[in-house]
């Protein structure tokens, strides 16, 4: 299936590893040139080598951004002012006691889970809004419906983009911008690879053994009772990301493997 997505820009933020690397990589094979952003210099460059790898034909190029500083979302928008697709992937979880949650903490998620999307849209949505065409994705999380208990503050921030999907999408009526969240479900990106691996080694395990247990224990609900790849979640996310997505707008899709108990 063409996605018509050449001649199209994209910006992927949080796009040097994990879901926003496998979002960035599928956009670069339907033709789109992508941006990509990461805490380093050196984790661009190895990622845009990655890509280049694998797409040689690939027009990449990265900025690098800690969303946590305001100054440095301001640059990036002065370095890339004109986007058709933007991503909102970026974000950071760390499982913790809520009695242990410091103000700090509170704030330090909601800067950059909630605002470095809130910073980026205020500046593209007009843009895209004149031109009356582009694409704004938010990537929340079933832990958005779900709180998980040992992460509230995390659940929280995916509330939050929810909120903000659903309202800026209010704001695209009649043109043909669109806004979405999409809410993965446990997924083995990075973050969580080093986390089962270092629970393999506390508990003396296997990694196949404690992936069965979390599913087990943690997520019994799921359908699928495995992990999603990163690339099937990025699968959606580029589908939502092209022309052939234009009647879907305000929604909050889920790829969560089944999580999530409802039929809507």
């Amino acid at each position: 299936m063409d996605l018509q997505l050449r001649q199209k820009t994209a910006l992927v933020t949080g796009s040097t590893a994990g879901i926003g690397f496998s979002i960035a990589k599928k956009l670069v094979a339907e033709g789109a040139a992508v941006i990509i952003t990461g805490r380093t210099e050196q984790r661009i460059q190895e990622a845009i080598n990655q890509l280049k790898k694998q797409q040689p034909e690939a027009v990449v190029r990265g900025v690098a951004v800690d969303f946590a500083q305001t100054g440095d979302i301001d640059r990036l928008i002065q370095q890339e002012p004109e986007v058709d697709i933007l991503v909102n992937n970026v974000g950071i979880f760390e499982p913790k006691d809520f009695v242990d949650i410091t103000d700090e903490d509170w704030f330090r998620f909601f800067t950059v889970n909630v605002m470095s999307g809130v910073r980026l849209a205020r500046h593209y949505l007009p843009r895209m809004l004149q031109r009356n065409w582009g694409r704004i994705l938010f990537i929340s999380s079933e832990s958005g419906l779900h709180i998980p208990t040992e992460m509230i503050h995390y659940g929280t921030t995916k509330t939050a983009q929810l909120a903000i999907s659903r309202g800026l999408a209010e704001l695209t009526t009649g043109t043909d911008v669109t806004v979405n969240a999409v809410l993965p479900g446990p997924t083995y990106s990075e973050g969580v690879g080093e986390f089962i691996r270092s629970l393999a080694r506390q508990q003396q395990k296997d990694e196949a053994q404690v992936e069965k247990e979390f599913f087990q224990h943690a997520r019994p609900t799921s359908i699928l009772q495995r992990f999603a790849s990163t690339d099937e979640v990025a699968n959606l996310v580029v589908y939502l990301s092209s022309p052939l997505a234009s009647a879907t707008n305000g929604a909050a899709v889920r790829v969560d493997g089944g999580v999530v108990r409802t039929i809507a």
